[in-house]
């Protein structure tokens, strides 16, 4: 399908990451009810080494206005939206269109985007013939909740991030952690650091380890400060240390020092192939958004 007369089209370079996340902010207050997007998380999924700027992304502008922009991760996970300004105008079709061809052109069979419940997109990715993945819940912790620090097993402390092979030892535990998803690609330490450890903006407190007694990192947690909320990327044990309550250690720890460093809130988001939504709704959390992950077969 062609896109309207007027409009031109070409994969972004580095300078578009503002437009895009303007354009992405622009989506998420009609789709999702809130901004929840920053600029570093969009340079930080550039600088992941198995994405290729050049040929898995693309925008599609009206003069110098980002109208729409879409991206394709290791021919599996697309981001692609048309601002809302702009929509019923084909152009969503041109770009779900791209995105599948991108996906093709790396020898992937299936792509898919996630997108929050009840929104537009839905209905777009069903009429298309997308069949419904798994369900992902963004949760909150209310500012007047008092957070209380969750006591760790004898022998076992919390540490700060402290550099080195810190970045790697996180990494580890967070993949070894996600990789019992059904279905999960495994990942690599030189995709997830720009957005960890080198992600813009990065501080030591971000990143915390709960230690057993011999001195061994058996978890980890993750935690970005974003104006008043701050965000929990990702939280991981051991499987061979679970049962001991180091989750809950962990995320009262997040929580505190997200306060400490400006927070009013702290979100997390997990779906339904984790099991853990109790576990966070136990603590004190309750959902505020819905999810959904849409799929094609190639």
């Amino acid at each position: 399908m062609a896109l309207p007369d007027g409009l031109t089209t070409r994969p972004h370079s580095f300078e578009d990451a503002q437009a895009v996340r303007d354009l992405v902010a622009a989506t998420e207050v009609v789709d999702a009810g809130q901004v929840a997007i920053e600029v570093e998380d969009i340079q930080g999924d550039w600088a992941r080494s198995s994405f290729d700027l050049a040929s898995q992304s693309v925008g599609v502008w009206e003069g110098d206005r980002l109208v729409a922009a879409g991206e394709v991760f290791k021919g599996r996970r697309a981001d692609a939206g048309v601002h809302p300004e702009y929509r019923g105008r084909g152009i969503g079709t041109w770009l779900a269109d791209w995105v599948l061809d991108c996906a093709r052109a790396t020898g992937s069979t299936l792509v898919g985007q996630t997108v929050p419940g009840g929104s537009n997109a839905e209905d777009f990715f069903r009429a298309r013939g997308y069949r419904e993945g798994w369900t992902s819940w963004v949760l909150q912790l209310p500012p007047d909740v008092t957070i209380e620090p969750q006591p760790l097993p004898r022998g076992y402390s919390l540490r700060e991030f402290g550099g080195g092979e810190d970045g790697r030892i996180a990494f580890q535990l967070i993949e070894d952690a996600f990789n019992e998803w059904p279905g999960r690609e495994p990942s690599s330490y030189e995709d997830w650091a720009p957005r960890g450890p080198l992600r813009p903006g990065f501080q030591p407190w971000q990143i915390r380890f709960v230690t057993d007694a011999s001195g061994t990192d058996v978890g980890v947690c993750y935690t970005i400060c974003a104006a008043d909320t701050g965000y929990v990327d990702a939280i991981a044990v051991r499987a061979d240390q679970r049962g001991l309550d180091l989750a809950r250690a962990l995320l009262a720890d997040a929580f505190a020092r997200a306060r400490e460093h400006g927070a009013s809130v702290s979100e997390l988001s997990t779906d339904s192939r984790t099991g853990a939504l109790g576990l966070y709704e136990h603590v004190g959390m309750h959902v505020t958004g819905t999810w959904r992950h849409w799929m094609t077969d190639l």
